[in-house]
């Protein structure tokens, strides 16, 4: 048995990759010392995303990079887990012989076995089926928050998506266990639930629950202060869950709701559910029954056959809907879709100039929101202090973290990273707020 090798592990990818090497951490800890300075590591462990082409390149860079480490450096053996082995296991055992072990995206708790046979000479291709996850015990990476995955995988099958190739079919992890490991976090100021669908949760078990009762029982852990929703699919937004958001004081006003596009005829050959007028309707339905409610999505722009007119309707829609926050992509086309196959590739010139205009007239209506909000007094989660500017920095309710813009805030008195202020907003810097704190 080998014991206590210095281990570095770089994660990459979505909040749910580091959910996934959260619990690998733990089960590294029990026989090894983590240490987050990747150049003195005897072992590095690359958990990877292979979403989409860039996500891939970045994946295979870090591999690179880490196998120049092991050429000159104390690295002893390098080892790769989740998505991009996971697709593609039989191509890059051959190709990429610096690595000593690949792991796919259900197979971290083989790690410590793993680690054993490498450094008993073996070369180990030991990604294996998607399956259930078991491991609830985590090694926290995010300070004073944290995120809870509360099912992996996905059955939508949108036609530009590799997930369900990658990460198979929709899986909920069961409530009892959900709560195990939330008690385990220890006190967090905000819960965030992922999924690539948290709608969906519940939908594949055979006891009647679903993501409000999920929420409901999270809600009376004396250690969890409020909970965030991130990934709600819009089809799957029930007057149900509309009330709870509405009426537990716990949720976080804020949902991210990724709709991709708002023409008719292209959601349709994306796949997806619903109609521009279902979205905007759902849109005003929650603005309505959640006061004060801040509203996240997603859209792709140069989807195959994407027309001027498709795209208009798309703008029209981001003026209708005031959306607080977005993220707007460009389509890529990635092999093995049914929209990589699909006649009318868009230009990669055109995509560009769209995704320009697209953020061009998010940020006016950014500008719109913000209006609504200066002088105003919201809690903010402090996280940090910019050294440059001599100021705090932190999130109010309407940013989620990474994805959103951030509050700053100039405070006489000494801050805790990880802890809430109330901070009252004095001015907006398109995607940022400036305050002081109260």
């Amino acid at each position: 048995m080998i014991t206590n090798k210095k281990i570095g592990v770089i994660s990459l990818g979505c909040d749910k990759n580091r959910v996934d090497t959260e619990k690998m951490l733990a089960t590294l800890s029990q026989r090894h010392v983590l240490t987050d300075d990747i150049n003195s590591a005897e072992i590095i462990i690359i958990n990877t995303c292979a979403f989409i082409e860039p996500a891939r390149k970045e994946g295979i860079t870090e591999i690179l990079g880490a196998g120049e480490l092991k050429l000159n450096g104390n690295l002893e053996k390098l080892i790769v887990t989740g998505c991009i082995p996971q697709k593609y296991a039989k191509e890059i055992f051959e190709e990429l012989k610096e690595v000593d072990a690949f792991l796919g995206v259900s197979d971290y708790d083989k790690i410590l076995d793993v680690i054993d046979g490498v450094y008993f000479g073996e070369r180990i291709n030991a990604v294996g089926c998607t399956k259930l996850e078991t491991q609830t015990k985590r090694v926290l990476t995010t300070n004073g928050y944290a995120y809870l995955k509360i099912a992996d995988g996905c059955n939508n099958h949108c036609t530009y998506c590799t997930i369900p190739s990658i990460r198979g079919r929709y899986r909920s992890i069961p409530k009892e266990r959900l709560i195990e490991e939330a008690i385990g976090l220890g006190e967090v100021e905000e819960l965030i639930l992922v999924a690539q669908d948290v709608t969906k949760y519940g939908v594949d078990l055979e006891e009647k629950t679903n993501l409000v009762s999920l929420i409901q029982d999270l809600s009376k852990l004396d250690n969890v202060k409020r909970i965030r929703l991130l990934y709600c699919y819009p089809e799957s937004i029930t007057d149900e869950l509309i009330a709870e958001i509405s009426d537990n004081a716990k949720v976080v006003k804020y949902l991210d709701i990724p709709l991709q596009h708002a023409s008719d005829r292209i959601l349709k050959l994306m796949n997806r559910k619903g109609s521009g007028q279902d979205y905007l309707t759902l849109i005003n339905r929650l603005k309505t029954q959640v006061k004060g409610i801040a509203l996240r999505s997603t859209f792709i722009t140069g989807f195959p056959t994407e027309t001027d007119e498709d795209f208009e309707t798309l703008l029209d829609f981001i003026n209708k809907s005031k959306f607080f926050n977005v993220g707007f992509f460009k389509y890529n086309k990635e092999d093995g879709t049914p929209a990589g196959k699909m006649q009318g590739q868009v230009s990669a010139k055109i995509k560009t100039q769209r995704y320009k205009k697209l953020y061009s007239t998010q940020k006016r209506v950014v500008k719109e929101n913000a209006k609504q909000l200066i002088g105003s007094t919201v809690e903010v989660f402090a996280e940090g202090f910019d050294e440059n500017e001599m100021i705090y920095y932190g999130r109010a309710y309407f940013n989620a973290p990474d994805i959103d813009g951030k509050v700053y805030f100039f405070s006489s008195d000494e801050v805790e990273y990880g802890k809430v202020y109330k901070v009252k907003l004095l001015k907006a810097s398109e995607y940022d707020f400036y305050g002081e704190r109260l």
